[in-house]
C-alpha cells in the first residue's frame, strides 16, 4: 500500500469533545459555566451541557452550587497514577542523596494528598539530635516547608480550599488567610518555602516544589532539622540547595 493511501484512524467526535471539556476544566484556575465552555470550545450549549452531565455521572467533573463546573479529584487521581508510573522516587533519588550528603539532616520527598503532603521517600540524619518522620507520614500543606512550597506554586487553585482549614499546631502556625497570602508571596519570591516550627515546636524545614512543564507542583523536596542544628550559613543556604535539587528533578520530569 502506498503511503498516500494510509488513512489516519477515525477519532470519535463525542469522545474528543468530552476530553476537550475535561482538559479545559482541568487547566482552568476557576470553575466555568456552560456558556463560557461552549464559547471557548466552539460547541453548542446543548451539546456542552450533555457532555458535562456525562462527565459528572462518570465522576470526572463536579457541578458547583452556582451551576458552574470544575474538574473533580478523580481527574487528579488519574494524574497521580500517571505520576506514580514516572517513578518519582527513582528520579529524585540522586537529589535526595546529594542533599543528605551536603547537610546530614533529614531529607524528604513529598507529594500532595488533598490538603496535606505525604512523604514517599526520605534520607535520615546521622546526627544525635534530628528530625524524623516515617515514609507514609503526612502533614498539613500550610505547616511544613514541602507542603508550603507546593501550596505556593498551586495557590490559585488551592487558596479557596484551604481558607477554612488552617488548623493550629504550634504557636507559630499560620491560621489567618491574609498571613498565608503574605507567606505565599514570600515563598514565590525566594523560590523556596520556610517552616519556622509551624508544625512541630523547634523543628524547622525548607522546601522547594518539583513542577511539571506547565508550572504545576506535583511534589517537593525538603530538609528538616531541629533549630539547634541550623547551620551558620542559615536557612538561605539550605534553601538554595533544595531549590537547585528540586529544579533538577523538575528538569528530569520534563524529559520523561
Amino acid at each position: 500500500m502506498a503511503i498516500s493511501e494510509i488513512k489516519e484512524p477515525k477519532v470519535d467526535s463525542t469522545l474528543s469533545k468530552g476530553l476537550a471539556i475535561l482538559e479545559t476544566l482541568a487547566s482552568s484556575k476557576s470553575s466555568m459555566g456552560v456558556t463560557e465552555l461552549s464559547k471557548a470550545l466552539e460547541l453548542t450549549k446543548s451539546n456542552t451541557f450533555r457532555l458535562l452531565q456525562s462527565l459528572v455521572v462518570l465522576g470526572y467533573v463536579r457541578q458547583n452550587p452556582d451551576k458552574t463546573y470544575s474538574a473533580s479529584l478523580k481527574t487528579w487521581q488519574v494524574g497521580r497514577v500517571m505520576l506514580d508510573n514516572l517513578n518519582l522516587r527513582e528520579l529524585a533519588g540522586p537529589e535526595l542523596k546529594y542533599l543528605s550528603k551536603e547537610t546530614d539532616e533529614a531529607i524528604y520527598l513529598a507529594v500532595p494528598e488533598n490538603l496535606s503532603v505525604v512523604y514517599i521517600d526520605k534520607r535520615d540524619s546521622s546526627k544525635p539530635i534530628r528530625s524524623w518522620n516515617p515514609i507514609g507520614g503526612s502533614a498539613p500543606l500550610h505547616c511544613v516547608a514541602t507542603g508550603k512550597a507546593i501550596l505556593a506554586q498551586n495557590y490559585n487553585s488551592l487558596r479557596g480550599q484551604i481558607a477554612g482549614q488552617l488548623t493550629r499546631h504550634t504557636d507559630l502556625t499560620i491560621i489567618n488567610l491574609a498571613d498565608l497570602d503574605a507567606d505565599v508571596e514570600e515563598t514565590l519570591k525566594r523560590g523556596y518555602a520556610y517552616d519556622r516550627g509551624e508544625f512541630r515546636d523547634r523543628i524547622h524545614s525548607v522546601g522547594a516544589a518539583i513542577c511539571l512543564p506547565d508550572g504545576e507542583a506535583v511534589a517537593a523536596l525538603g530538609v528538616s532539622l531541629p533549630d539547634v542544628n541550623m547551620p551558620e550559613k542559615g536557612a538561605d543556604w539550605l534553601g538554595s540547595l533544595v531549590l537547585h535539587a528540586a529544579a533538577s528533578v523538575s528538569a528530569k520530569l520534563a524529559k520523561s
